[in-house]
């Protein structure tokens, strides 16, 4: 009899396979064979028996599990108390974290739909079968009821008994083309019983033998008579509450693989765009590269031509000069009176000529031209090229002192004590600032008439042509400011700087009287020389010193909008009125 009850290992190790039996295939995804005892994990998903056996444990932890008496409730603890181990494994499939029963792999559910599928493959793979009643003639139907093949003796026999005369029958033929058959459930604990009863108490399928021995005392009733009820649970779970989310999630999962997909393309797209900007823009600065290197040759040959005219210049006047001299120093040191007169006309000409007209350079405005005023701004807008922005220049401008200036009020005014500054701007020949830094400044303050009062400075390079300076005077006075640029004096330097003696404001209160400001206090004192008797340190009315009319607290002075006078006129004042001699 072909009956694969839970743990037959018909039909194994045939074909590679693909995914779990649950799910409609009959090879697993460990060991790629026909299932072999099928087991299901908490997670849902099948695996052979052996191959669940062979996992890695993910983790491992202990409880005590207790023994209870079937049936009733202990009052006080057994031997039969011991740790129960749980092992925790990961599932192939889901790698989610299951745990095993504490009988390992043995303990979990069948799953039979796998074996169902394992019998249909190999009703297709196999060939013809041999009758299960028989064993002689070739298998041709299957009895569902009783779940057995036959041969055509061995079913028209199998209608003719009035036991089996009601029996769905169908050709093997026909379950081939339908995929699916109904085979038996059998006990595990007694080979042979079909799993026809349900424990209601302990929630399990069994057979008649173990409802009259292990389960005599429980609720037991026939398999269909609580499968509606089940069954209805099952699939209210998966109508009412797994399908919408199901479906929820592959439509979720659609537009995360749609907007996937959309980013790739957009990235892609993105990326060709860059590259393209990249080759653009990479030729771009090599069209800016040689044209600057183009710039720097148009110089370098200006600058050239400019050295070898002045260089010309120079040696012709040099030849002119140095023959004439060399002439007239052999006339004088060698020639006679007669020879010095004769030729006396035309070497004061040429003399003349040369000393008015000739060229003669002035040292300041010979100066060589070595390069030093070409420098490249490789942070300076250079405008576009092929319609990028590129940057990058080269910078030729060379300063002109006599072009330079200052601004600011801080060169011509200044107050004691108190920050000044001013600005010097370098420009070029052509009275443009430069757009560059570097240039050796000098600027020195002194006192017109104290020589040894010199005032410190500070020179800030802007690196834009610019340059800051800053000065504190300390004393007031006029002031000489020279302002150099290589050495040379600026446009207007040396300038006058007049600083002004700083303001004095008043710190004490304009009042009548340090008696009526203070409202009588005896310890208020005022700057006037006024007294009051009666152990007052201040001034009263009509009394001695008092200056008879409003003044200042702090210094006695009887005018409003007024400085507060120095500490040394106070001092000059006695407390009796008396001026000392003091130098104010």
């Amino acid at each position: 009899v072909l009956k694969l009850a839970d743990g037959d290992s018909a039909g194994i190790g045939r074909h590679p396979g693909a995914a779990p039996g649950a799910s409609g295939e009959t090879h697993q995804t460990v060991c790629k064979r026909l299932y072999r005892d099928p087991k299901i994990l908490p997670c849902l998903h099948t695996f052979c028996s052996d191959c669940i056996a062979q996992l890695e444990p993910f983790s491992v932890s202990s409880r005590i599990q207790r023994d209870v008496p079937e049936g009733g409730k202990r009052d006080k603890p057994l031997e039969a108390d011991r740790p129960a181990v749980t092992i925790t494994v990961l599932c192939p499939d889901c790698d989610s974290e299951v745990d095993l029963p504490p009988s390992g792999h043995v303990g979990l559910s069948t799953d039979h739909l796998a074996l169902d599928e394992v019998f249909v493959e190999t009703l297709e793979t196999d060939g013809p079968l041999g009758c299960d009643l028989c064993g002689e003639g070739g298998a041709g139907s299957r009895c569902e009821v009783c779940s057995v093949n036959l041969c055509e003796f061995c079913c028209q026999a199998h209608r003719r008994q009035k036991r089996t005369a009601s029996h769905s029958i169908q050709a093997l033929e026909e379950l081939k083309a339908c995929g699916r058959l109904v085979r038996p459930v059998l006990c595990t604990l007694h080979p042979g019983q079909e799993l026809r009863l349900f424990c209601q108490p302990c929630d399990l399928p069994i057979c008649l033998e173990c409802a009259a021995t292990l389960h005599r005392d429980h609720r037991c009733c026939p398999t269909r008579d609580v499968i509606d009820r089940h069954g209805d649970r099952i699939r209210e779970l998966v109508n009412v509450h797994l399908r919408p989310r199901l479906e929820r999630l592959e439509e979720s999962l659609q537009k995360v693989e749609a907007s996937q997909e959309t980013l790739q393309a957009r990235v892609e797209a993105t990326a060709s765009e860059v590259r393209a900007f990249a080759r653009g823009y990479a030729s771009a600065v090599e069209a800016h590269c040689l044209s600057l290197l183009r710039r720097l040759e148009e110089l370098r040959v200006q600058r050239r031509n400019h050295l070898h005219l002045q260089g010309v210049q120079l040696q012709q006047a040099l030849l002119d000069i140095r023959g004439s001299v060399e002439f007239a120093e052999r006339l004088l040191s060698c020639g006679s009176d007669a020879e010095i007169l004769s030729a006396k006309g035309v070497t004061l000409r040429r003399l003349t000529s040369l000393a008015e007209r000739g060229y003669d350079p002035h040292p300041a405005t010979v100066a060589p031209d070595d390069g030093s005023s070409i420098s490249f701004m490789p942070r300076e807008p250079a405008g576009e090229v092929e319609g990028y922005p590129v940057v990058g220049v080269i910078n030729s401008k060379t300063v002109d002192v006599s072009r330079c200036t200052i601004e600011g009020e801080g060169l011509q005014e200044g107050t004691e004590g108190q920050l000044g500054h001013f600005t010097l701007v370098c420009r070029d020949s052509a009275g443009e600032q430069l757009a560059r830094g570097g240039e050796h400044v000098l600027v020195s303050v002194v006192h017109t008439e104290k020589k040894n009062c010199k005032v410190e400075t500070t020179v800030t390079d802007n690196s834009d042509g610019s340059y800051s300076v800053s000065y504190t005077p300390q004393q007031p006075g006029a002031y000489s400011v020279w302002v150099c640029v290589k050495a040379q004096h600026v446009k207007g330097s040396p300038f006058v700087l007049n600083v002004k003696r700083k303001f004095r404001r008043h710190r004490g209160t304009f009042h009548c009287c340090s008696f009526c400001s203070s409202g009588g206090a005896k310890e208020a004192r005022c700057g006037c020389p006024g007294t009051m008797p009666g152990g007052f340190k201040g001034c009263g009315h009509g009394h001695k010193g008092h200056p008879g009319k409003p003044h200042w607290s702090c210094c006695g002075s009887t005018t409003e909008q007024s400085e507060c006078l120095p500490q040394s006129v106070l001092a000059a004042v006695s407390p009796r009125s008396h001026l000392r001699t003091v130098e104010l």
